[in-house]
């Protein structure tokens, strides 16, 4: 009688959630986070919010499993990537609210790096490209413009390694190799902090966190720790890693697509870093400890779709078309098509594959005759066409033809995963399990400390819940591709110039 508990430490959100040695979900709790948007393109969160959010998670799904008779095993923690934390070690006080990864106030600074020839490097040592979307230039900007001095007591890093600390009492400043692979700091060949990056953005190797393997003991919590001390930290991983992983995508090839506040497609692509594509990351997908004591790494191509259940949410809370974010899907079944309305939702610029920050979002072909269930179809239908592109690109950079594409997140509803099954051309396959991405920070940890013995395991407790085939007409499918891809090009650079009002 023993369970693993996962901390999820999203965008919208904190959970933490119990599984049980079959991979399932035994108690869970959650709370919300504010979202703070001091300037047009600026979202930053509190990190000390983070933190009791937290503390009341844990202490409710801990209390509750102990209650019933179970044992917690292990902690793995699962967070939003590329936001950053900066605190004063001496107290654990942070000096600026967390800057979010969907913040563009760098986006500028990324233009002017490109310009002086700095992006060869940053995709040759990284992967990623240079946009405001990673961590470095945020950090550049706290101590060239946010005010804040990195000194001898500053500590720096993402959410994980803030919620490490303060979950050790300051014991422990620790990443993992996922997350550090998104800060645009990491040589992700190594899996080493980059001195050369690290002085192009001003960010002292002193300040940064020691960077783990994803599965094993990075530390035990302290008494502040809402489950009490002792209890090992042992598995972390950025999101869509963690998501990867706890989908059992582990052969070369097989692909995963979470569908939550923006959408994120990862392929494994195995041992071996490949050199950089045109439209897609490189990342690490997680290191494993092997039994010799080396450590095995494995990468994944990754595109990055970054308003999907956002754009949701724009319906309900900017337009008033819908009073709940479910209620999209049933508004879009009542018509056939979007009745020729494209809508490209780059709420904050476009990811994958086009990385243009200053893309818009834009609405083509509105007649007399639309009406707000074909705007909420489009919108919908721009989910499909995106993850289209993403697997597309990813086919072409792998050389492996898609075989079935692995669903998850709060935004994988039947209506989207049938969309995305008639654009992608392939299965789409939903697992009963759909809180992947905590699942995946807790198979990280429960194998660091013996409660999974291997991933067979792990490949063992993967079920499907719902499969998606191809049911659209190829032509039809392909015609709706086009004219989107039209809709794409208008909205392409249609803030070019402007970010510096902000």
């Amino acid at each position: 009688m023993s369970v693993v508990i996962a901390i999820d430490a999203g965008t919208t959100g904190v959970r933490a959630i119990a599984f049980d040695h079959h991979g399932r979900s035994v108690r869970s709790a959650s709370t919300e986070l504010t979202q703070h948007f001091p300037r047009p393109g600026w979202v930053e969160h509190d990190a000390d919010e983070i933190w009791a959010g937290v503390q009341q998670v844990l202490g409710e799904v801990t209390g509750a499993v102990r209650a019933e008779g179970h044992d917690v095993v292990a902690l793995g923690i699962t967070v939003q990537r590329e936001t950053v934390v900066v605190w004063d070690r001496t107290d654990g006080r942070p000096l600026h609210r967390a800057i979010v990864w969907q913040d563009r106030r760098t986006a500028e600074r990324c233009r002017e790096l490109a310009a002086a020839g700095h992006l060869g490097l940053v995709r040759r040592r990284t992967g990623l490209v240079l946009d405001p979307y990673f961590s470095a230039t945020k950090l550049e900007w706290l101590h060239t413009v946010g005010g804040v001095s990195f000194g001898p007591t500053t500590a720096v890093g993402t959410v994980d390694a803030w919620l490490i600390w303060k979950l050790t009492d300051g014991q422990a400043h620790v990443t993992d190799v996922t997350n550090a692979s998104r800060t645009m700091l990491l040589d992700i060949a190594t899996g080493e902090w980059c001195p050369e990056l690290c002085d192009l953005f001003g960010v002292p190797l002193e300040v940064l966190p020691e960077v783990r393997p994803s599965s094993g003991r990075f530390a035990t919590t302290g008494a502040v720790a809402a489950c009490g001390a002792g209890v090992p930290i042992s598995g972390v991983a950025g999101d869509q890693q963690a998501a990867l992983f706890g989908q059992a995508c582990f052969e070369p090839g097989t692909a995963k697509c979470t569908f939550g506040t923006g959408s994120f497609v990862l392929m494994n692509v195995g041992g071996i870093c490949p050199e950089p594509v045109d439209g897609l990351l490189t990342t690490v997908a997680w290191a494993l400890p092997e039994a010799d004591g080396t450590v095995a790494t494995t990468y994944a191509y990754e595109g990055a779709v970054f308003a999907t259940g956002a754009a949701v949410q724009w319906l309900r809370d900017g337009l008033g078309i819908i009073e709940r974010a479910a209620d999209a899907d049933v508004l879009a079944a009542t018509v056939a098509d979007s009745g020729g309305v494209v809508v490209v939702p780059a709420l904050t610029g476009l990811g994958s594959p086009w990385w243009d920050p200053q893309a818009r979002g834009t609405i083509l072909g509105i007649t007399r005759g639309t009406t707000r269930a074909h705007l909420t179809r489009a919108v919908l239908e721009a989910i499909a066409f995106q993850t289209r592109d993403v697997v597309d690109a990813m086919a072409a950079a792998s050389g492996r033809q898609l075989t079935g594409l692995r669903a998850d997140g709060g935004g994988a509803t039947d209506v989207v995963l049938q969309l995305v099954a008639d654009q992608v051309g392939d299965a789409v396959s939903r697992p009963v399990e759909r809180d992947t991405t905590a699942l995946g920070a807790a198979y990280l940890a429960g194998l660091a400390e013996g409660f999974w013995a291997s991933l067979d395991d792990v490949r063992a407790n993967w079920a499907v819940d719902a499969s998606f085939e191809p049911a659209a007409d190829r032509q039809a499918a392909d015609a709706g591709h086009a004219r989107w891809t039209r809709g794409v090009e208008r909205s392409l650079r249609w803030d070019e110039g402007m970010d510096s009002r902000t």
